[in-house]
């Protein structure tokens, strides 16, 4: 056989070869369309719900470190909360040096509503990672008025007025130890249309919505924007004692409460925002990479095999189509092809509900290389002794060695 002859089978067993892991990413995609509780669906909201005779005690307790831009914005929305039962509003500074405090005495002195409490807990003690040691004093401050629930909500969380009202009915309705809404996060920049609906798709991947509100299963999660939690579930599992050491703390409460027998519900929200601006690249990056290794539990193996399932799901695709197309590989082609449209579709109802314009859908990949580069990158900065950080505040990993570079 000549050297014509030999590049021709070489490319034919290239082109092959890329149908074989295309035919792969379809089996793949057709198994994350039927098989993964139908995790593309938008559809989760709060379930039904009727108003209870007698309407509980709840404090809200948000955990709060340099927020005074975004606290204007959601307090406000907080404190006009219109909600039948007693509640108040209990705000912990977490060491601010933008006057955070200040600002949200002034924010309820303007607004008035209900009863705001602010208080700051000092430095934490070794082993406190991100806002747990807030919310921890947060808590025990909320435990001396005996409520039924407690709210945990992040300072940039805007509510709608009825927002506590609907959790605490759907809680009650539904029996939940547990419920939780993702808050809808701000899409006005370029970089948050492309990035910020992806972030929630693959969550919603991760963590199948309509599992976690089945009772007994096993998937676990919440989202700690918005979380209505039980009080006596919290004694019960020790929250937030029992995961202080968690850089994912929202996943890590739904893991603790279910692992007494506590039900979950978590969905997505219809009037819960976020008001924090990720206007570039830079700030999302940080967000991801902030907890992407320890969502991996800082584990190489997983790390591997995350980027190569990320590659042969979402990259591989787009890739066999163009080189079989190029190289006249027709099963290459329409196997990518095919795997390509499967996925645009299962991101086309959350690029609805988001409101953004549906020709993002076939960028999903690109998105996804992305968030690939973030994730290795949340490894190297655990390596470099960097660890997870919460708003200026780092938590390096047991025995790192700084980074003097």
């Amino acid at each position: 056989m000549g050297p014509l002859g030999a590049g021709r089978v070489g490319q034919t067993a290239r082109v092959s070869a890329i149908a074989w892991t295309a035919a792969g990413s379809l089996v793949a995609w057709l198994w994350l369309l039927l098989g993964q509780g139908f995790f593309w669906r938008t559809d989760v909201r709060l379930p039904p719900r009727t108003e209870p005779a007698v309407w509980p005690d709840v404090c809200v307790v948000v955990p709060a470190r340099d927020e005074a831009e975004v606290l204007p914005a959601s307090l406000p929305s907080l404190l006009a909360q219109d909600y039948p039962g007693r509640a108040e509003v209990i705000l912990v500074d977490d060491g601010s040096t933008d006057g955070t405090g200040e600002l949200a005495r002034a924010l309820a002195r303007r607004h008035g509503g209900l009863p705001l409490t602010v208080d700051s807990p000092g430095e934490p003690p070794a082993g406190w990672t991100g806002k747990l040691w807030a919310v921890r004093h947060g808590i025990g401050l909320a435990r001396a008025r005996g409520p039924e629930y407690l709210l945990l909500t992040d300072a940039d969380i805007a509510h709608a007025p009825d927002s506590l009202r609907a959790l605490v009915a759907a809680a009650r309705t539904g029996g939940f130890d547990v419920v939780s809404q993702m808050a809808r996060l701000r899409v006005e920049s370029r970089w948050e249309r492309l990035v910020v609906p992806a972030f929630v798709y693959f969550f919603a991947q991760l963590y199948p919505f309509r599992r976690i509100g089945r009772k007994g299963a096993r998937t676990s999660a919440a989202a700690g924007g918005c979380v209505l939690l039980r009080t006596e579930a919290a004694e019960r599992a020790r929250i937030p004692d029992a995961i202080r050491h968690a850089v994912i703390d929202d996943v890590a409460l739904a893991r603790a409460v279910r692992s007494i027998g506590g039900h979950l519900w978590l969905g997505l929200a219809e009037r819960v925002d976020s008001v924090r601006p990720y206007p570039r690249l830079h700030d999302l990056w940080r967000m991801v990479a902030r907890s992407a290794y320890a969502q991996l539990r800082h584990s190489p193996l997983l790390l591997a095999g995350t980027v190569a399932g990320l590659a042969v799901v979402y990259l591989v695709p787009p890739v066999a189509l163009v080189v079989g197309a190029a190289g006249g590989g027709t099963a290459a082609a329409v196997l990518g092809g095919s795997a390509w449209l499967v996925m645009t579709g299962t991101y086309v109802p959350m690029l609805r509900y988001y409101r953004q314009p549906l020709w993002l859908a076939p960028l999903l990949p690109f998105t996804a290389f992305v968030y690939l580069l973030m994730t290795v990158d949340s490894a190297v900065q655990h390596y470099r002794g960097r660890g997870a950080a919460w708003k200026g505040r780092t938590y390096a990993r047991p025995g790192a060695v700084p980074d003097e570079g």
